[in-house]
């Protein structure tokens, strides 16, 4: 199947482990499009009128959830956002009761972050409206997965071939996941480097290189993926202390020299500065960081578009 004959209208949007390269690149091509609306000076247009969103997020969020919102308005949608310590979730309401609940009011597309690894699973099985994950648990995050593929390749050209290293806390990351899933697709190869109690058992069956030490998982990479340390995931004594991990697995500027010159810094936020990354690694020339907020925000409009539209023109008039 080529690019041309995928339509994701109607789709659930729930993991790159079993999304198509043609279905990858759809997204990344129209999330491309998507981008000069962002850079207008007025960012409104009416592709999504008349439709609904909510963002139902069990997870605490910036990026994702703000993204998402701004996604919807500017393409035109009613977007409502749902915070459950500010819904009916505190007096004891089921994930099943609130994603009836919801659906009863008619919307079109349910953005959903959980703690539960396979809740977007389970969300789409329940009800009709799309499904997008957010983020569920320590499984995947497809749409932060796909908006660092969008600034490797627009940075890069391409991904394939590239040498992507991914550094951190991969046990508990879902963004690694994803990440891992949608490069080796794209044909990249991928190292995956942090402490042995923050790796993941058989990682290797996925196809990537694992090390324990930092330093030859950067030598000569074109991409360096920092992850956050994500302390509210971790139980006590996996890594000794912060000041342990910044000085064995901080990537900072005598580290990152060791990729290739013109390697690029990725971070899915928030930042743990000192601690995964070096200010002055976070701040440089080849930190793309902050673009991967305005790609996220570019992505998720592009998703939206094509599973309520099915990849049908842009209407980009006011």
């Amino acid at each position: 199947m080529t690019k041309s004959q995928v339509s994701l209208r109607g789709r659930d949007i729930l993991e790159l482990q079993g999304m198509s390269v043609p279905e990858m690149e759809l997204i990344l091509d129209t999330a491309r499009e998507m981008k000069n609306v962002i850079d207008r000076d007025i960012k409104k247009v009416p592709t999504l009128r008349g439709k609904s969103v909510v963002n139902l997020f069990f997870e605490p969020s910036t990026r994702t959830r703000t993204s998402f919102e701004l996604a919807g308005k500017y393409l035109g949608a009613d977007v409502v956002n749902i915070t459950t310590s500010a819904s009916s979730v505190v007096k004891g309401e089921s994930l099943r009761d609130t994603l009836l609940t919801v659906e009863a009011m008619g919307v079109d597309v349910i953005v959903m972050r959980h703690e539960a690894e396979g809740s977007s699973h389970y969300a789409a099985k329940v009800v009709k409206p799309v499904i997008v994950n957010a983020g569920d648990g320590q499984h995947e995050h497809p749409t932060q997965g796909l908006l660092d593929m969008f600034s490797i390749k627009e940075k890069k050209g391409s991904i394939a071939g590239l040498k992507v290293a991914i550094i951190g806390d991969i046990l508990h990351s879902r963004v690694a996941r994803s990440n891992i899933w949608a490069l080796l697709k794209l044909g990249a190869e991928v190292r995956v480097a942090g402490p042995r109690t923050l790796l993941p058992r058989d990682m290797d069956r996925m196809g990537v290189q694992v090390y324990d030490r930092v330093e030859p998982a950067l030598e000569g990479a074109d991409v360096v993926n920092i992850l956050r340390i994500q302390k509210e995931r971790q139980q006590k004594g996996l890594f000794p202390t912060a000041r342990e991990y910044a000085r064995l697995f901080g990537i900072n500027r005598a580290r990152l020299d060791l990729a290739k010159p013109d390697a690029l810094v990725l971070h899915p936020g928030p930042m743990n500065r000192g601690l995964e990354i070096a200010p002055d690694v976070a701040y440089s020339d080849q930190s793309v960081i902050q673009e991967q907020v305005k790609n996220g925000l570019a992505i998720r409009m592009a998703i939206l578009f094509l599973v309520l539209m099915g990849g049908t023109n842009v209407e980009t008039s006011a």
